[in-house]
């Protein structure tokens, strides 16, 4: 039996750790996202504290996460001009449209959608 480098040693609770889907009804899910929103923690630490369940102090590292298919990435490569395998470039590009968009008001948002609609929920909607 092999014997695991000193750094992986720790990582052994969390991969026996087990992801749980809870399906609640969309205020429940509002509010749970708002408070996370309010208090500047990851949705799973707002669920956490809720239950009463311990949270990790040390801060994280913020980042945004998507899931992009082999599809996204050819839309997003002829978008920015790139090689649909280019992935670190259409990576940096994306994260440029993310900074400029959080300097714009929510109202400019629907100009860069590539001619999607984008998806809000009930709640965010304005009355026209």
């Amino acid at each position: 039996m092999r014997v695991k480098p000193v750094r992986w040693q720790g990582s052994d609770e969390a991969i026996r750790a087990v992801q749980v889907a809870f399906d609640v009804e969309e205020a429940v899910l509002e509010a749970v996202r708002t408070a996370a929103f309010r208090q500047h923690v990851s949705t799973s630490d707002q669920i956490r504290q809720v239950l009463g369940l311990a949270t990790t102090a040390k801060p994280k590292r913020p980042r945004l996460t998507v899931s992009l298919s082999g599809a996204d990435y050819e839309f997003l490569a002829k978008r920015y001009g790139l090689a649909a395998d280019d992935r670190l470039a259409i990576k940096e590009r994306a994260t440029r449209d993310l900074i400029a968009f959080a300097g714009k008001p929510a109202a400019a948002t629907k100009k860069n959608t590539g001619g999607r609609t984008p998806v809000r929920s009930s709640s965010s909607k304005q009355n026209n």
